[in-house]
């Protein structure tokens, strides 16, 4: 019989306890699990296993890192020296992601290991079979409910051994009559390519920049990497809430001898200082959902961390509402740019 749910699980985790009896373990390993009372349900039935959790997303290992017994890990990959006999997987909106973590986690299972994959089907798990063709076996669709899926699965025999290194990929960009290597692991926002938004940025920064630079939400590092290149006396501080996008980001500084301070925050959370400058181009997607909160929060907040005579400067889709907050909260406010759809603010 299933155990009881409550409302604050997400719909993956309510598939999983509906299938309760999938859940016995010794040892077990829940990779990107957002919600903390699905790690308690799993120490109800499994009282005296180990439960460890791997996060990619900072706000989630944070709120997973309270619960009590918890071994909880923030990485871009996961280490231990433990087997675990069941590894749940929820499926990654990156399709890459899926195929890293798999290849990350073959080695971790035990032989008699069984992994799970739950995701929303909006999200594409349904296409999670057929992207793990040469990794797994024995792959079977479980259960469905709550507009997710459910599968099974245990890894394939003789997975190459895992190298970060083979899963970085490159491209470079022409700024300010420098070539810059932008390094990027699955998952982070990049086509292999420079964005329109963050072209346009860049072409419209500050004619002159000094003091302590922050990159919120830097990604692979591009914006944060070209102000440390082009003015050099800057102290570039970059910030994001993935982990693999933070990794990317120290790449990228490495790759073009570049130096600056990198460093995992759920939105403002873990700034603790005042910058002079504060550069942009904030993320305003959450999953497969449009979602602004954080963002938003952000042009609410950031006031705060910038000196008196500080600057701001972000890019925004055009339709996106941010002059009315940017006013609020700035004595001075300017549309300095906009082009393929994209929009720079400049506040002071």
């Amino acid at each position: 019989m299933a155990i009881s749910t409550r409302s604050t699980l997400s719909n993956p985790s309510q598939l999983l306890l509906k299938n309760d009896d999938l859940l016995s373990a010794t040892s077990a390993l829940l990779v990107n699990c957002p919600d903390p009372e699905f790690c308690r349900q799993m120490q109800s039935l499994n009282p005296d296993a180990l439960i460890s959790a791997f996060n990619v997303n900072f706000a989630e290992h944070q709120q997973i890192a309270n619960v009590a017994n918890i071994n909880a890990q923030f990485s871009e990959y996961y280490q231990t020296e433990k087997q675990h006999d069941l590894i749940i997987i929820y499926f990654p909106k990156s399709k890459h992601e899926y195929i890293y973590l798999l290849s990350m986690l073959a080695s971790v299972l035990h032989k008699d290991g069984l992994v799970l994959v739950v995701g929303d089907n909006k999200g594409g798990v349904k296409s999670s079979q057929k992207l793990a063709t040469k990794l797994t076996k024995d792959y079977q669709k479980l259960d469905s409910a709550r507009h997710c899926s459910l599968f099974s699965c245990t890894f394939a025999e003789n997975i190459a051994q895992f190298s970060l290194q083979d899963w970085v990929s490159s491209f470079a960009i022409e700024f300010a009559g420098q070539t810059l290597q932008i390094q990027y692991l699955p998952g982070v926002f990049s086509r292999g390519e420079l964005d329109k938004g963050t072209a346009l940025l860049l072409n419209n920064l500050p004619s002159s920049m000094h003091g302590t630079i922050l990159d919120f939400g830097c990604g692979a590092g591009v914006i944060g990497a070209a102000i440390a290149s082009r003015y050099p006396d800057t102290d570039v501080h970059m910030l994001d809430v993935n982990a693999m996008a933070l990794a990317s980001a120290r790449m990228t500084l490495e790759a073009n001898g570049l130096k600056g301070k990198v460093f995992a925050s759920d939105g403002l959370s873990h700034v603790s200082q005042q910058y002079q400058y504060v550069v942009s181009n904030p993320p305003f997607h959450q999953g497969i959902k449009t979602h602004y909160a954080t963002t938003e929060t952000f042009l609410t907040d950031i006031r705060k961390f910038i000196h008196g005579k500080g600057q701001l400067t972000i890019v925004a889709n055009s339709f996106l509402k941010y002059p009315p907050i940017l006013k609020q909260h700035f004595k001075h406010y300017e549309l300095k740019a906009t082009g393929q759809g994209f929009s720079i603010h400049h506040c002071d």
